[in-house]
């Protein structure tokens, strides 16, 4: 490698300046650690403003006394005006209390006015209602007075003493302004024997619901269940088991024009004089069925039966109501 020639001419040592320049370094870095540990070493010497003068401090304390002064005088005025606001905020209430009342006893008045006046409304109208049903009486008893006088037909029928049928019985039933006579015991007489065959039917179930007919325009619907006799029973009595009854029966008709009008029924020559006759008054009861829509017909038929010599039981039915029995019913009761 060439080595550095001087402005003489003379080579430079590069190992020598190397040295020096460690050499400057570490004299630097010594006294950067002196300096460092003499100041770490050296006393606190605090800074303390000079302390202001007498007058600047009495003047600051005059400052400090006439704000506080004014913040006290504002605070008084504050709680001045709140006890204010207070004072008018309880006479607004008491105001608005007072004209509550006021207008609440206007309306009493008025509604005591507007009572007063309906009452006598009413009573007016009353009146003249009144006075409109007294003309039209006297007008209608004028009407009458005028009129000839008709005699008045007294019908007589036979006491009213009813006793329980025990014999043989017919049924009709009065409906719709027609009567018709209902074949309840050839009915009865079928539902024996039907029912004789479905008892077995009752072994697997509680209850059985069938039906005969239709005869005569009428069917039948029954209903049969199993009676197991308690348990107290058959401590009591030593008699146990089952058997099957009756629950109820009901009779359907197949239409809503079954039979005559009773007009045309009461004739000389129809199906219900045909029928009625088959029947030997004294022996057999009647026992007519009928709806409330009927009770005219009811007794143009009781008189003609009364006439022939029949004893008559009345049996009324609800509107919609069939006809219906069951063991716990009551028979009829004729006259």
């Amino acid at each position: 490698m060439p080595r550095s020639v001087n402005q003489r001419g003379d080579p430079v040592n590069g190992d020598s300046f190397v040295d020096i320049v460690a050499c400057v370094v570490s004299i630097m870095i010594i006294m950067v650690v002196l300096e460092g540990m003499r100041i770490k070493n050296a006393p606190l010497e605090a800074s303390v403003p000079p302390a202001p003068a007498a007058a600047e401090l009495e003047k600051e304390l005059a400052v400090e006394e006439s704000l506080r002064s004014d913040i006290l005088e504002i605070d008084a005025e504050a709680r001045k005006v709140e006890g204010e606001i207070v004072a008018r905020a309880a006479a607004r209430d008491y105001l608005a209390t007072a004209v509550s009342a006021a207008e609440h006893e206007i309306r009493r008045r008025r509604d005591a006015l507007d009572q007063e006046r309906q009452a006598e409304y009413d009573l007016n109208e009353r009146t003249s209602q009144s006075r409109l049903e007294l003309e039209r009486l006297v007008r209608q008893r004028e009407e009458v007075e005028k009129q000839p006088r008709r005699r008045v037909v007294l019908e007589h029928f036979p006491t009213p003493l009813s006793r329980t049928v025990e014999g043989p019985e017919a049924h009709l039933l009065i409906s719709n302004g027609r009567i018709a006579f209902v074949p309840l015991e050839p009915l009865l007489k079928d539902f024996e024997s039907q029912a004789k065959r479905q008892v077995h039917r009752l072994r697997e179930q509680q209850e059985y619901t069938d039906m005969v007919g239709p005869i005569g325009g009428f069917r039948l619907r029954y209903t049969l269940e199993r009676y197991d006799v308690p348990m107290e029973v058959v401590r009591q009595t030593g008699r146990g088991g089952s058997y099957v009854r009756l629950r109820k029966w009901t009779l359907i008709p197949v239409s809503n024009e079954l039979g005559e009008p009773v007009r045309l029924a009461l004739g000389g020559e129809s199906d219900f004089r045909r029928e009625l006759a088959k029947i030997l008054p004294g022996r057999t009861t009647i026992t007519i069925w009928v709806y409330p829509d009927g009770f005219e017909a009811f007794r143009e038929v009781r008189n003609e039966l009364y006439r022939l010599g029949y004893s008559i039981a009345a049996r009324p039915l609800p509107p919609g109501a069939p006809i219906g029995g069951s063991p716990e019913g009551t028979k009829s009761a004729a006259q």
